[in-house]
């Protein structure tokens, strides 16, 4: 039976990348570890893995900067990271999920709860169902699902996949409204925890980045979001 593909393991604590690497070996996973952000970098731009299990604090390189440069660099920016911390406070999560973060898990975690989260993040990144997707108009904002590419008022905008997945998801729905919950399902897929927070985190990031365009991902109070109707 061949492998499964290679999970990236950042953190600063050898217990806990060895007790992940042995839990990932054991379901057929190839694994790669790196004791900090910067040793982490390095890897990633020799060999790209297909997911990064990524620690919050850690010396050198935290998590957010580690993030942040992953989805910053075009190599990489593709990679589903999922953040591991030992922190509750929600300030952390929604940091992490701005700087670019497609999952979060809070320390301690059960393993077998690490490794769904990986496999329903893989089964999500394969499965691209718009492959053939023609370029989705909205006024100033061209989709190309194909492509992968998000233009407004005529400027590519660099998106996490998350991000793409949320904007797509409200674009098949133009002038609609999507409840959170609906926009999450189609844009992560099941076996996520969902919470409203991380949805309105998410379409904060979203509309910063979509610059003047921002204003047509409308808010629907006490309801959810939508694009303009001038989608076509």
């Amino acid at each position: 039976m061949p492998s499964l593909p290679t999970i990236l393991i950042v953190d600063d604590e050898p217990d806990i990348r060895e007790m992940l690497r042995h839990v990932l070996e054991c379901e057929g996973f190839k694994v790669q570890e790196a004791a900090n952000g910067e040793a982490a970098l390095a890897l990633v731009e020799a060999a790209c893995p297909a997911l990064v299990l990524l620690d919050l604090m850690m010396p050198v390189l935290d998590g957010h900067q580690t993030c942040y440069r992953l989805k910053a660099n075009p190599k990489s920016k593709h990679i589903p990271v999922i953040m591991l911390t030992a922190k509750s406070d929600e300030t952390d999560e929604v940091i992490g999920l701005a700087m670019g973060a497609d999952d979060y898990i809070a320390k301690p975690f059960s393993p077998r709860v690490v490794t769904a989260r990986i496999k329903a993040m893989l089964r999500r990144e394969q499965s691209a169902p718009a492959a053939a997707e023609e370029e989705i108009v909205c006024g100033d904002i061209r989709i190309r699902p194909e492509r992968h590419e998000v233009e407004a008022a005529g400027q590519l905008v660099p998106l996490t996949p998350l991000e793409f997945r949320l904007l797509l998801a409200l674009a098949r729905r133009p002038g609609r409204v999507s409840s959170r919950r609906q926009i999450m399902d189609a844009g992560q897929g099941a076996g996520v925890v969902v919470t409203e927070r991380t949805v309105d985190v998410h379409i904060v990031s979203l509309r910063k980045k979509l610059g003047s365009c921002a204003a047509a991902v409308e808010t629907v109070r006490g309801v959810g979001y939508r694009l303009r109707e001038s989608c076509k």
